[in-house]
């Protein structure tokens, strides 16, 4: 079982072809894209932290999460309308995580932070929202698909190094309703 990270993944929703200049024909391509990316890495067994803005219309997330690999949990984004939350697939939902991973701790949001807990500690901020277009800060990192070659993300790989590290079950917040 490995932990993954991702966020803006915008299914659906054609302003992001323009907008951030994805490298996609048509919304169709990058869905496919995005989905083929995400199964390539995650496995059935696989935990997959979403940092928010899956699709551009609720209705379709259930039928999206259906077809990605892994548990899913949600931190909502700015385009995450509550049924998004409500749609079944989701492990959890939540606006703000901290987690415990390898003995470190990740802050994760939507939003990239200015400062965080445990920022001075050398505790990690991980988010989405700025596709790629963010100078990010020292232990600071954009896990977003347009960054991540629109595929889910390790913790290691976000460090530079080989191997894998799970988050500790015991430092799993609980689900709760959206």
């Amino acid at each position: 079982m490995a932990t993954f990270f991702t966020a803006d993944t915008h299914f659906g929703d054609h302003r992001t072809l323009n907008i951030h200049r994805r490298p996609f024909a048509s919304v169709a391509e990058m869905d496919a894209a995005i989905i083929a990316g995400w199964n390539a890495v995650v496995g059935a067994t696989d935990i997959v932290w979403h940092l928010g803005d899956v699709a551009r219309r609720s209705a379709d997330v259930q039928g999206l999460l259906a077809q990605l690999n892994g548990t899913k949990h949600l931190v909502r984004g700015n385009n995450d309308a509550p049924a998004t939350g409500e749609a079944g697939g989701w492990a959890s939902v939540h606006d703000y995580v901290e987690l415990t991973q390898d003995g470190m701790l990740l802050v994760l949001c939507h939003y990239p932070f200015r400062s965080w807990n445990g920022q001075h500690r050398r505790s990690i901020n991980l988010h989405g929202h700025s596709h790629g277009k963010l100078k990010p800060m020292p232990r600071q990192f954009d896990v977003g698909v347009d960054p991540r070659s629109y595929r889910p993300t390790a913790l290691d790989a976000l460090l530079g190094r080989a191997g894998g590290g799970d988050v500790e079950a015991d430092t799993l917040p609980p689900a709760s309703a959206s």
